[in-house]
């Protein structure tokens, strides 16, 4: 039984289906004649309905979210089978879906990086709410709550975003050197993942202004511009976000947009009277039971918790880095921001650290 059982849920997960209502309801059949006549079979005379919340339903990195979906008919009626749920993620470049969990019953299972995540909810009547605990960057994205009743099949999205910051990245040997799988890379070494268009268009929709395209989670290579120049597209071009299209993800190097949500921790700085080189550096966030921050929680700690420090201070890629949440005289540009010094190859000077609570 339990191995039948598996085999369902599996062919559940990979089957066909349809990701809205399509006015069929499976009442319409072709006669089995052969003659090509439709003939309508009212199996319950009831239509299956699946409602999720309109809009998107917030959470944060490490965080535990509920993903709401109920159902119910019209009119009313009282199953009689099981009935078996599905969820998916949608891709963002709608290939394939990612399978997340399938349920028969109170049984279920759930697939990939959701296995000991994901679970259904169903305190009440007609729920198939999706919990996923320990929220991952990756998580951000649609969902589609399926819920299938006999013949009948029917679907709707719930639209799950962390609260996040993008921020532009690029590597110590300078502009335009990444090609895409570098480019994820890089953004996860710095405590982030690269940025979906969405995510993009809501930093610049908060102000981001950036002339140098980088990689986007979709393959494609675009930058945000708020006050239109001529280097950047020229001036007859309205504000947003310019793009190249799709890249060879191989050949073509840009720089890297990357995303990073709130934090588990906490960001602090240490300093020397006399300085540290960047080994010192790592050394000294070690020696106070932390490790030296990367440039995702430096934003993320910026962003979300304040951080304001007009102290230059090293972070593991290399790069010296400064937090400014609210400008003042001889703390750079009048606006609050993430300044840098780049990658220096001398000097000393403090160190950001970053520790879990």
């Amino acid at each position: 039984l339990p191995l039948l059982l598996e085999a369902t849920l599996l062919r559940l997960a990979s089957g066909s289906h349809h990701p809205f209502y399509n006015g069929f309801y499976y009442n319409h059949l072709m006669n089995d004649n052969g003659n090509g006549q439709e003939k309508v079979v009212y199996f319950n005379g009831a239509k299956l309905v699946v409602e999720t919340p309109k809009d998107p339903i917030y959470s944060s990195n490490g965080a535990n979210v509920t993903l709401p979906c109920h159902y119910h008919y019209e009119p009313d009626l009282e199953a009689k089978r099981k009935i078996r749920i599905k969820w998916s993620k949608l891709r963002e470049d709608y290939t394939k879906e990612q399978d997340v969990l399938v349920a028969i019953g109170k049984t279920y299972m759930a697939f990939g990086d959701f296995r000991g995540r994901a679970h259904l909810r169903q305190a009440g009547r007609r729920e198939a709410s999706l919990v996923v605990s320990d929220v991952r960057l990756q998580d951000d994205g649609k969902y589609r709550c399926e819920v299938i009743d006999g013949l009948e099949d029917e679907s709707n999205v719930v639209d799950l975003r962390l609260q996040g910051i993008v921020f532009p990245y690029q590597p110590p040997r300078g502009q335009y050197r990444l090609n895409f799988h570098e480019a994820e890379q890089v953004c996860q070494e710095q405590g982030a993942i690269l940025a979906t268009f969405n995510q993009l268009f809501q930093a610049w929709s908060e102000g981001l202004d950036w002339c140098n395209a980088g990689w986007l989670a979709d393959g494609t290579v675009q930058y945000p511009i708020r006050l239109p120049r001529k280097p950047c597209g020229g001036l007859h071009l309205a504000p947003g976000i310019r793009s190249y299209g799709p890249r060879h993800r191989h050949l073509h190097r840009f720089d890297a947009f990357c995303f990073s949500s709130a934090l588990r921790g906490e960001v602090f700085y240490l300093d020397h009277p006399a300085g540290m080189t960047l080994e010192e550096a790592k050394q000294s966030c070690q020696d106070a039971g932390a490790e030296i921050a990367r440039v995702g929680q430096l934003y993320s700690a910026w962003k979300f918790l304040g951080l304001d420090r007009c102290d230059a201070g090293w972070l593991a890629d290399g790069s010296v880095r400064y937090p400014i949440a609210k400008p003042r005289a001889n703390c750079g540009p009048a606006e609050p921001g993430v300044r840098s010094f780049g990658f220096p190859s001398k000097g000393k000077f403090g160190v950001f650290c970053y520790k879990e609570r």
